[in-house]
C-alpha cells in the first residue's frame, strides 16, 4: 500500500517521514521535491508549496499510520489517501513485511 500526504516544506517531510519510519508504521518514505497545491479551503482558493511523502506500507497498518499522522501533522486536515498496488514484487513486500511486522 502507498499512502500520500503532503506537507508545507522539507523539513516538515524529513522529521514525520523519520517518525512513521522509527515507529515501524511503513518500511520505507520517499519524499519529492516541492510542488503546487491548488485547492478550496475556507471557500477560497489556495496555491501553496507542498512536499509530497509517499508512504509505503501494509494494509494492515493504515488506520494506526492515519492516527499517527493525524496526530503528528501540522495540518487541521492533512491529506492521507492511500492506493494499493495491482502488483508487487514478492522480494519487496517479504522485506516489507520483515521490517514492520
Amino acid at each position: 500500500m502507498i499512502v500520500f500526504t503532503t506537507v508545507p516544506n522539507s523539513s516538515q517531510a524529513e522529521a514525520l517521514a523519520e517518525a512513521i519510519v522509527n515507529a515501524r508504521l511503513a518500511a520505507c518514505v520517499q519524499i519529492l521535491p516541492p510542488m503546487t497545491s491548488i485547492y478550496i479551503w475556507e471557500g477560497k482558493v489556495q496555491k501553496e508549496a507542498e512536499v509530497l511523502l509517499l508512504i509505503k506500507t501494509l494494509p494492515e497498518k493504515f488506520n494506526e499510520l492515519e492516527r499517527f499522522i493525524i496526530d503528528h501533522h501540522s495540518y487541521d486536515v492533512p491529506e492521507i489517501v492511500a492506493v494499493e498496488p495491482a502488483k508487487i514484487s514478492a522480494s519487496y513486500l517479504k522485506w516489507m513485511q520483515r521490517v514492520i511486522s
